[in-house]
């Protein structure tokens, strides 16, 4: 079976990124190790790296040499080919590819850009490259500007040369198509193809197309004069500002770019005005031309303000500024990790991941590893949608996470709090919620229902109408309710709140699952190369024997349900028959609880951690064991040890901790660290909508 597929364009701006990094993503969650490489790169003049490579690298962290990524500068090829060394060139990639090949379980090929000269023999050289190297080839045209007709002869004239010279075509994609011709580029293609070809037509999106402020900068250059922290704002349109200012205020349309001459203050005002009002679309930006710049007075109005788009000032006039502006193309860069974001979701969205996983490779690897698993957690999240609310709508960080969940359509999101305060952060952090519901406890029509609901569930503990009026207005109260009446799947919470707060109501009225007497938390760790299940890092001070057997059995579900396989240590500061004392002597009653309950789990107790992790500590310790040296779920004695160790193999590591995800509720509520990344958040999310599939 393959181990390579070439991607492989005719023209410049196919769109060839998007391919790329969605075929990555793909095969991590499939493959350990996977490689990419570009056999021809265009030389950057100011000593940059390739933007295809660095997107690539940088945003899956590869593991990958610069210089081991690529055969050839373009000048370099074009010195060889005019001196009628093209064998040579092939020589050099194969070499290289090879080298690429021999380590990893997959590489993902992409072919030239199409930019400056020589690009007449460019696709005839990929194409020699592709068949060199024994690797299918997944076609890309792009349907920028064409017409039907034109598009559906461009790609089936592309399939016809690449079948000529006997290359195995696994894939075409129309990209960048025209809404209003999706429908009938993928009748007309699907016709005319072999129906072993996979074929995918991707609509256009604005959101990939269109350049950022910081893009526009780095093309007409200038200086920024305010607003530099948001350069990364997005241009869907531009306009020249050079009529009177209520004329020009009804010409605004969201993320406009305005180019206006530089001695215009009244329109930068304006423009500065209109993007805090709620009565006018979001202002992207400005462009002040002619080498003129605002006045003092002006600058240091718009300085005090709260909010200010970004200015730049350039030395052109207005005709040029906009010519140029208008020429840029945007590019998938890694200083943009959300049209990266975004770049592969469209491809997971429009192209059949099954199918072509089926076709290019069959590969089955020991072990999970990180961006295996995060795949995982994204795609089994998505398998069966379920309802989250986050009861935090008063951190950027919930609202952040809780957009990125939104575009890439993973839940669906019930978000608690002012909805006019979370619209508010919304639009000043350039936020889409659009999908969200927004929802004022206090205010909802359930409200009633759910103190009512409360009141009979805690009258027997003392709770009066008049409490559970005050206690549901407190987010976690209601969320929790919603949780527990089905009017949501399951709860995230913690990011402003203690642990104590967000799991408290969900102790008292969702309860746990039976047979559960105790509810505990695991991490997954996200380790180099593996991923391992700590438990409880979290919530249970000091356990007893018997929950300390509860929190292993728990734990290894858990680590099951998301594709790990468990292999139970059960750690204290000995290994074995060894040790004495009563920590000890707990530990190793845990464990044969845990044994005689599910006699079909490994399980090892009780073992030192280098013991459970290091083959070779592990075959000395306790040689012959099925767990010493591989284990995968690490269960810690007490609170102290467990919270204490995860946040030192966080630190010393550099791994990702996702959790802590508590375990043995009816229905999932999951807590956050209060020092959480937004990049926690969307990861907890997924747990729970995950754990929610199976209530």
């Amino acid at each position: 079976m393959t181990k390579t597929v070439f991607i492989a364009s005719a023209e410049p701006h196919s769109g060839k990124s998007l391919v790329a990094l969605g075929l990555v993503n793909m095969l991590l969650g499939r493959a350990q190790k996977v490689g990419y490489f570009r056999p021809i790169i265009n030389e950057t003049a100011d000593g940059h790296s390739d933007g295809h490579i660095d997107t690539v690298v940088r945003h899956f962290q590869l593991p990958l040499d610069y210089d081991a990524t690529y055969a050839y500068t373009r000048p370099q090829a074009m010195q060889l080919l005019e001196a009628g060394r093209q064998g040579d060139i092939i020589d050099t990639v194969i070499r290289k590819f090879k080298s690429l090949e021999d380590t990893y379980d997959f590489t993902v090929v992409e072919g030239s850009d199409f930019q400056g000269e020589g690009t007449a023999f460019e696709f005839d050289a990929n194409l020699s490259i592709a068949k060199n190297l024994g690797a299918p080839v997944l076609l890309v045209v792009s349907g920028a500007g064409k017409t039907t007709a034109q598009l559906v002869n461009a790609l089936l004239t592309m399939w016809r040369s690449v079948e000529g010279r006997e290359i195995q075509v696994l894939a075409a994609v129309a990209n960048r198509v025209a809404p209003d011709q999706v429908a009938d580029v993928q009748n007309l293609l699907r016709a005319q193809l072999p129906p072993e070809i996979i074929l995918a037509v991707i609509p256009a999106d604005k959101n990939l197309q269109n350049p950022t402020v910081r893009e526009i900068y780095e093309q007409v250059g200038g200086k920024v004069l305010l607003g530099e922290q948001h350069l990364g704002n997005q241009v869907d349109h531009f306009i020249t500002g050079a009529m009177q200012v209520p004329n020009f205020l009804t010409r605004l349309e969201e993320n406009v770019l305005i180019v206006t001459p530089g001695d215009r203050g009244d329109i930068v005002i304006a423009a500065q005005q209109a993007n805090l009002s709620a009565n006018y679309p979001r202002v992207a930006g400005l462009v002040l031309t002619g080498g003129l710049e605002p006045e003092e007075p002006v600058l240091r109005l718009l300085e005090g303000l709260e909010t200010v788009v970004p200015v730049l000032a350039v030395s052109a006039g207005t005709f040029l500024t906009t010519t140029r502006i208008g020429a840029i193309q945007a590019l998938i860069s890694p200083d943009n990790p959300r049209r990266t974001r975004l770049a592969i979701d469209t491809f997971n969205r429009y192209v059949d991941v099954t199918a072509l996983q089926e076709r290019i490779v069959t590969l089955e690897p020991e072990g999970l590893t990180p961006h295996m698993f995060q795949y995982r957690l994204l795609q089994w999240a998505k398998s069966q949608r379920r309802h989250i609310v986050l009861p935090e709508g008063n951190d950027d960080r919930i609202l952040r996470a809780a957009a990125r969940l939104l575009t890439e359509d993973v839940v669906d999101l019930t978000i608690l709090g002012d909805p006019a305060a979370i619209q508010a952060a919304a639009k000043r952090l350039g936020l889409d919620l659009g999908r969200a519901r927004l929802l004022d406890p206090v205010r909802s029509e359930v409200y009633p229902d759910y103190v009512q609901t409360l009141f009979e569930l805690r009258q027997h503990k003392g709770v009066n109408l008049d409490m559970a009026r005050d206690l549901m207005t407190d987010v976690s109260y209601f969320g929790s309710m919603m949780v527990y009446k089905g009017h949501a799947d399951g709860m995230v919470s913690g990011a402003v709140h203690t642990t104590q707060h967000t799991i408290r109501p969900a102790l008292q009225f969702i309860k746990t699952r039976p047979g559960v007497s105790v509810v505990s938390s695991v991490f997954f760790m996200c380790l180099p190369d593996r991923v391992a299940v700590f438990g409880d890092c979290a919530v249970n001070p000091n356990p007893t024997a018997e929950q300390l057997a509860e929190i292993a059995i728990s734990s290894a579900e858990s680590s099951q349900r998301f594709g790990i396989e468990p292999r139970v240590a059960m750690l204290s500061y000995s290994s074995g028959t060894s040790g004495e004392g009563a920590d000890v002597d707990k530990v190793r009653q845990a464990t044969q609880l845990v044994r005689q309950r599910r006699p079909d789990l490994k399980v090892e107790g009780p073992i030192q951690y280098d013991a459970a992790v290091d083959p070779i500590v592990g075959r000395q310790k306790l040689p012959g064991s099925e767990v010493a040296g591989q284990a995968s779920v690490l269960i810690f004695p007490d609170l102290n040890t467990g919270n204490n160790t995860y946040k030192a193999v966080q630190r010393e590591t550099g791994a990702l901790a996702i959790g802590p995800m508590l375990q043995g509720l009816n229905k999932p509520v999951n807590d956050l660290s209060r020092g959480c990344t937004v990049e926690d958040v969307f990861n907890t999310v997924l747990l729970t909508a995950i754990q929610g599939q199976e209530t």
